[in-house]
């Protein structure tokens, strides 16, 4: 059973579609990567629509509004996270003598 915290956060749907990528795609970082990437911009989507909602007062469900702006604060703060590792690791791969 999920946490509440796994499910506001966002990451427990971040690591299922790295999963399920990982697993049809056979280590395909690229389609990896897109996926998740499609799976934070849907979270985005969502929030601003909810903060659309709030603002012009159509929020029927203030809490589930919230729920969604936190989750995709988070999801965006978890995948600027993965780019800065991606690129912490590139930089080093580069300074790599041969």
């Amino acid at each position: 059973m999920q946490s509440s915290i796994d499910k506001i956060s966002g990451i427990d749907s971040i690591a299922k579609t790295l999963d399920k990528s990982a697993k049809t795609t056979s280590g395909d970082f690229s389609k990896v990567l897109e996926d998740s990437l499609n799976e934070v911009n849907k979270t985005q989507v969502k929030a601003d629509k909810a903060m659309a909602d709030i603002a012009t007062g159509e929020v029927k469900n203030l809490h589930q509004a919230a729920l969604a702006i936190g989750k995709a604060e988070t999801s965006m703060k978890v995948m600027l996270e993965i780019r800065n590792k991606a690129l912490s690791a590139y930089k080093e791969i580069a300074r790599t003598q041969l």
